[in-house]
């Protein structure tokens, strides 16, 4: 079984971190400043918008509008244990039973067809997927404490008009770096694979008929591992609402 390497730990995201030690690229810090790393990805009607955004001058709340915050914040932690009980369920091995091989673990699924080998395929398909669950499910509860929060005073109106033009512009810078997160994990997949294929001496013995079946504790691990991704995606994806959520604690 293929170990991932040991690392030294450099600041950055969790999921940062987990890809850099999973597929041994070495992911450096940015010298610099985050508004210059924004600065990057907005584009010259962006900049226009944003500060429009941020010169602009909400008509006064009426004290009748003002939300409590906490339904949003139930909901908040609603669509968070939604989504990481959906990540958990969905992590199982896909491994199929071999003709004539008991000890082979049966697929949960019916992604993988009968006597072949795991493949990363369907791994992907359930990546993309609570990829897209994620998104379903984020995008409205963000809109909604953003609502909630545009009715709190003039200046959380203006925080909220600023997240609507924060959401806008970087939403597709977004969507492009984490596509790309599936082909690493599928490249730490091949890896683990072809870190545990046996040797001849072992083929030999599978194909005896009281031998056991070759480990497949590495397909163990990648599942772990992909976990440990998505639940690291998934805090990504919520740190805009829960700064909004913060924002209304504190207003």
């Amino acid at each position: 079984m293929a170990q991932a390497s040991q690392r030294t730990v450099f600041h950055g995201s969790t999921l940062v971190r987990l890809l850099s030690r999973l597929t041994d690229i070495d992911v450096r810090e940015s010298r610099q400043g985050t508004a210059d790393r924004l600065s990057q990805w907005f584009g010259w009607t962006d900049a226009i918008s944003l500060s429009a955004a941020l010169d602009g001058s909400p008509a006064a709340v009426q004290s009748s509008a003002r939300a409590s915050g906490s339904a949003e914040e139930n909901e908040f932690t609603r669509v968070r244990a939604a989504l990481t009980q959906a990540i958990a369920e969905d992590s199982a091995p896909t491994v199929v039973k071999k003709r004539g091989n008991p000890h082979a673990a049966a697929a949960p699924t019916g992604d993988t067809p009968v006597d072949s080998a795991p493949t990363f395929a369907p791994y992907r398909r359930r990546y993309l997927t609570r990829q897209q669950a994620m998104e379903t499910r984020i995008a409205p509860l963000r809109a909604r404490v953003r609502a909630t929060l545009a009715v709190r005073s003039p200046t959380m109106a203006r925080l909220a008009a600023v997240d609507v033009v924060m959401e806008q512009a970087l939403a597709a810078q977004e969507r492009r770096l984490l596509a790309t997160v599936p082909v690493l994990l599928g490249k730490h997949f091949e890896r683990l694979r072809q870190a545990a294929q046996p040797t001849p001496d072992d083929t030999q013995a599978v194909d005896e008929p009281d031998s056991e079946a070759p480990s497949t504790e590495w397909l163990n691990v990648f599942c772990k591992h992909m976990q440990d991704v998505l639940l690291a995606e998934l805090d990504i994806r919520l740190q805009p609402v829960e700064g909004l959520l913060e924002a209304l604690r504190t207003s």
